[in-house]
């Protein structure tokens, strides 16, 4: 095992797939000789040359179109949209080409193609690069929804992102790229559309992903001193998510809390929270509850009161308690 931060977890792993496979090929602004705007691909273009780590000018709908084109010939294409903000400028590329284009073609090749994108608060960048936007794209059928919590899931999940014959958007939390943790040394994967259970609890369950992982982890430990024991469930895939995960950590708590970054106003906690309704309404001993933001944009100096963490998710933990 070895240290490494959350953004060389992602370098090393688009670096690996890189060597392994000479179809697969980076593009976006700076991923070049800059090495990304968070330094995800620094010395990449040195090692790979310009035809393999492409600087594209400030044209996000121009560059997403060039990945469906170049996927559907048989490359693999790994899109850096710099600031998730930004995919609002190439949604017809994402949305009507590449999330439908190989089941619209029956099949005939495959599309490969992972867009990268950070998103989040937290580091006062205001409300043009701060949104959490994944439910847009759960919602699209063709696409699948990654959001990793930690180096070692995120370099795994994106290893699998990239050998995945269908379109993936692959989330970064900002305030994650920082973040430390342990990697083994050999090559690994991780299965899209699996949870992961990162803490096992008796009393209530959390269903959560990327940054709010940590902090429900942190809340965990903080509820175990009060007595409550919570089972922290990280989706890891949002779409498509594991149901059978999910429902047998409630079969065992009978109480839910989802949280996520994003608005609590139709995230992916609502279709969790509705699924858990219909499916099994019976096993529950307390309503659902939902930690979300509040459902205005992101204020520059106000970002500590508007992005929910540790304190939220007690809040939520001890409600479902009754």
């Amino acid at each position: 095992m070895k240290d490494i931060r959350y953004i060389f977890a992602i370098k090393e792993a688009m670096q690996e797939e890189m060597e392994r496979d000479e179809n697969v090929f980076l593009m976006g602004e700076d991923v070049g000789l800059a090495g990304g705007s968070f330094g995800a691909s620094k010395g990449l273009f040195e090692k790979f040359g310009e035809k393999r780590v492409i600087d594209t000018p400030i044209s996000e709908a121009g560059f997403t179109s060039l990945a469906a084109g170049a996927a559907s010939c048989g490359l693999r294409p790994i899109i850096e949209i710099m600031f998730m903000d930004f995919v609002t400028c190439c949604m017809d590329s994402v949305v009507n080409q590449i999330a439908k284009m190989r089941y619209m073609f029956g099949n005939q090749y495959a599309m490969p193609i992972v867009v990268r994108m950070p998103e989040g608060g937290g580091q006062n960048a205001g409300p043009q690069h701060s949104q959490c936007l994944e439910a847009w794209f759960a919602h699209v059928p063709g696409l699948k929804v990654v959001m990793a919590a930690n180096p070692y899931d995120v370099k795994g999940l994106l290893k699998s992102s990239i050998r995945d014959d269908n379109p993936v958007i692959f989330i970064e939390n900002k305030t994650l790229h920082a973040m430390k943790g342990q990697i083994p040394e050999e090559d690994y994967l991780i299965p899209l559309g699996k949870a992961d259970v990162k803490r096992v609890g008796s009393d209530v369950t959390v269903v959560t992903a990327s940054r709010l992982v940590n902090d429900s982890l942190k809340a965990a430990e903080q509820l175990e001193k009060e007595g409550i024991s919570v089972e922290v469930v990280d989706l890891m895939t949002i779409q498509p998510w594991d149901r059978e995960t999910v429902f047998d950590s409630i079969g065992k708590t009978h109480r839910l809390v989802v949280a996520h970054e994003a608005v609590k106003q139709f995230g992916f906690g609502a279709e969790i929270s509705a699924a858990v309704n219909e499916e099994l309404f019976d096993e529950l001993d307390a309503p659902i509850f939902r930690v979300g933001a509040p459902f205005v944009p992101i204020h520059y100096s106000l970002e500590k009161a508007y992005v929910p963490g540790v304190e939220d998710i007690k809040k939520a933990v001890i409600a479902a308690m009754g």
